[in-house]
């Protein structure tokens, strides 16, 4: 049976709007890496400047959180997830096309990917063995509560950006139905604001179970200070 959603087939494969529009999105970003190679002059410099601000303020971000070692490991994916949850729920703004993160496979698969990179970063900082060794401290008797922890919250991280992201949509459909386009410009300001508070918060959950898997190894790491 045909999907009601499905917008591509590829044989027997039926694509739904939101794999086209993250497609997009990737795409967007793939061009974008591309034009920043090319050698910088009027306006690709002016672009070289402003996505440079941009990964100056989240390296600063970053740095808030995490020690100055473990910044610039941890830059490339916490980067790429905030600018591609930020364009994602901005996409909603353009007439026919919706967030990909308003799907909650969509955030799923992200808040998986979340999951994956903070056991990732644990355990190419502090080894395999010492990584899953906190999960049994300081008792065994906790490690299941810590297997549900790990797992609640990133049930959580899919399901808070999809509900946010899905809310503020039928929000505006129902307001525009309701109000026709009489208040346009404060409806979309509230939906870009929204936008960017959501890729915030996503990414810095995600930045926060990152830096508690590095956290035990750089107080291992810490050396106590020699005696004056």
């Amino acid at each position: 049976m045909t999907e009601p959603d499905a917008a591509l087939h590829l044989g027997p494969l039926a694509i739904n709007g939101t794999v086209l529009t993250t497609w997009g999105v990737m795409a967007g970003f793939t061009v974008l890496a591309l034009l920043l190679r090319l050698p910088a002059h009027g306006a690709l410099a002016r672009l070289h400047n402003a996505l440079e601000a941009v990964v100056l303020a989240i390296e600063s971000a970053i740095g808030e959180v995490l020690p100055a070692a473990s910044v610039r490991r941890v830059l490339p994916f916490v980067a790429t997830l905030w600018l591609f949850v930020l364009v994602a729920n901005l996409v909603g703004l353009i007439p026919g096309l919706h967030s990909p993160t308003r799907d909650l496979s969509a955030t799923a698969a992200l808040a998986v990917l979340v999951f994956a990179s903070t056991h990732w970063f644990g355990i190419r900082d502090r080894g395999l063995r010492n990584h899953l060794r906190h999960y049994i401290e300081p008792s065994v008797i906790l490690l299941p509560f810590h297997i549900i922890s790990e797992l609640t919250r990133t049930l959580a991280l899919a399901i808070r950006l999809f509900g946010n992201v899905m809310s503020l949509e039928m929000a505006a459909l129902l307001v525009l139905l309701i109000a026709g386009f009489l208040v346009p410009v404060p409806l979309l300001m509230l939906h870009v604001v929204e936008a960017v508070v959501q890729a915030y918060i996503f990414g810095m959950l995600a930045l926060i179970y990152i830096a508690g898997a590095l956290e035990p190894n750089e107080s291992d790491n810490s050396s106590p200070e020699n005696p004056s």
